[in-house]
């Protein structure tokens, strides 16, 4: 949690945090910053003392609504560096920095970096930054960062916004079954009222407007069917037209606008009717689904939940990725993930994971079968939390019925 910073930061030996780069998917600036869309500046974190911002003039009110301390450029003499510097502005933010982090007190020691941008531009700086600067060590992280430590638990807090999204997934959810069940069937196609095809292509492009009606966006949604849902990342074909009796993997995994936080969920339908290959996998992954529940314990090690849902699947005769590493049939991934403002963080729930799940991760639970030769994939995929109590909690509040029927 956000309250584990400091803690982090003298177990690292860390003085203080810098954070650079754009709002857009930056996740560190947007943690620290409770939200605040900034374009550009520094968020510095000195060791014990809350963030403080340093921002071009424009940004100042956008960079306040954070509740933090907000300087801008010219607070620090952004003026007399550029007449300095002669106009390079490169030089002029190496000034910069120097000038921000004796401002909020830090003097000497070792200086961690976070934050998006080019990398070209970054190994650059840091190389003149620790020229002009000798007293201090900048550096970063390989492996398990500060932030992703930090992530792996949410605040209450963090729980209700990602159960706001939850909500409004689940309602977009509801709301593409309704519609794809609007439609009729025309042979073994699925058809609009003009009798043209239904295609994946306009399934998407309603439920981006069913997303944004409801202040979420799409992060690249999964709908594949048939074959290409036997592939686990097939995002699937725009211009296929939906076809009765094929399983599709829908998997929706939208975020608060401007890189907040995300919700992950999948469902499996088939339109009209289920071959009896893909309801026999669909029975046995709702079954992994609820070996997965029932095997959960709070303070148990991440890998067994995956362990007790390949023991099950392994006894239905599908590989999995211990049975037969590098498979790409049968049960090929881990069970799930750590969500937040990334869509992928820890803890992770493979077999190999060495994570422990406690009050406050935020998973989903997603086993799956695939047989892209068969021509059909499957899974099922909640967003659970761990609350307080050690309950493991879904957040995902729609039904996982296989068979999606037309009543147009």
């Amino acid at each position: 949690m956000k309250t584990d910073i400091n803690r982090l930061m003298t177990e690292r030996g860390f003085e203080a945090l810098v954070v650079t780069g754009d709002a857009e998917h930056n996740h560190p600036r947007y943690y620290l910053t409770n939200g605040a869309h900034i374009t550009g500046g520094l968020v510095i974190q000195k060791r014990g003392a809350a963030p403080v911002l340093f921002v071009n003039p424009m940004e100042t009110e956008e960079a306040a609504k954070s509740g933090l301390q907000v300087y801008s450029y010219y607070d620090m003499g952004w003026a007399d560096m550029l007449k300095e510097t002669q106009g390079d502005r490169q030089l002029a933010e190496v000034m910069l920095w120097g000038r921000c982090l004796e401002k909020v007190g830090v003097e000497a020691g070792k200086i961690a970096i976070y934050g998006v941008g080019d990398l070209n531009v970054y190994i650059e700086l840091v190389k003149l930054l620790t020229r002009t600067y000798p007293q201090y060590d900048f550096v970063g992280e390989l492996g398990m960062s500060l932030f992703d430590t930090a992530y792996m638990t949410k605040g209450e807090d963090e729980i209700e916004r990602i159960r706001s999204v939850a909500q409004r997934t689940s309602e977009v959810l509801a709301a593409t079954w309704d519609y794809i069940a609007s439609h009729h069937a025309q042979g073994n196609s699925v058809v609009k009222p003009d009798g043209s095809a239904l295609t994946i292509g306009d399934v998407k492009r309603f439920v981006r407007r069913a997303l944004l009606d409801r202040a979420l966006e799409d992060t690249d949604m999964i709908f594949a069917q048939g074959r290409d849902g036997g592939f686990p990342h097939s995002r699937g074909e725009e211009d296929m037209a939906l076809e009765m009796g094929q399983a599709i993997v829908f998997d929706l995994f939208p975020r608060e606008p401007g890189g907040g936080y995300f919700h992950d969920c999948t469902r499996t339908w088939s339109i009209g009717y289920a071959t009896p290959e893909v309801e026999q996998a669909f029975a046995e992954v709702q079954d992994a689904f609820d070996v997965a529940f029932d095997n959960f314990r709070v303070n148990m090690p991440a890998k067994a939940m995956q362990e007790a849902v390949q023991d099950y699947l392994e006894s239905k005769g599908h590989p999995t990725s211990r049975s037969q590493p590098g498979t790409n049939v049968g049960y090929v991934h881990g069970l799930g993930h750590g969500v937040g403002l990334k869509i992928h963080e820890r803890p992770s729930l493979s077999h190999l994971s060495a994570d422990t799940l406690v009050a406050g991760n935020v998973i989903s639970i997603e086993p799956g079968v695939y047989y892209p030769e068969r021509g059909f994939g499957v899974r099922i995929e909640d967003l659970c939390y761990i609350a307080e109590d050690g309950q493991l909690m879904t957040l995902t509040d729609f039904h996982k019925e296989l068979v999606l029927p037309l009543k147009g």
